[in-house]
């Protein structure tokens, strides 16, 4: 009998319940920081377009344009850096996101990124 049980193996009921509990909060948090990173992709993408402006009221004005059309809300034209490298006009941006937890706990993001 002793023989028996000692060659079991397996997870108990309350490793089940901890593995599960942890892999439920990861995905809550992923859920809720991929939206910030589909977002910052789409803020890429936005100054990208809007660097090909040849002055600063049109650079801010198609960045605006182009948040309109994907929905950014975390930067608008006014928070945006034009400047000129060279002959190139660069436009870059820094913002953070907080994301509530638990309690008085949040996960801040802090995000910042230039055209090419």
């Amino acid at each position: 009998m002793n023989k028996l049980k000692s060659g079991q193996r397996g997870l108990t009921f309350f490793g089940l319940l901890l593995i599960g509990g942890l892999l439920a909060v990861t995905g809550v948090i992923t859920a809720q920081v991929v939206p910030t990173a589909i977002e910052y992709q789409a803020i890429i993408k936005a100054a990208n377009k809007a660097s090909e402006g040849n002055t600063v009221a049109e650079v801010r004005s198609t960045f605006d344009k182009a948040a309109a059309i994907d929905d950014i809300k975390s930067v608008s034209g006014k928070d945006i850096d034009v400047t000129k490298e060279g002959d190139k006009i660069v436009v870059s941006f820094a913002y953070q996101r907080e994301i509530h937890l638990v309690g008085p706990a949040f996960l801040t993001l802090k995000y910042s990124g230039r055209s090419r």
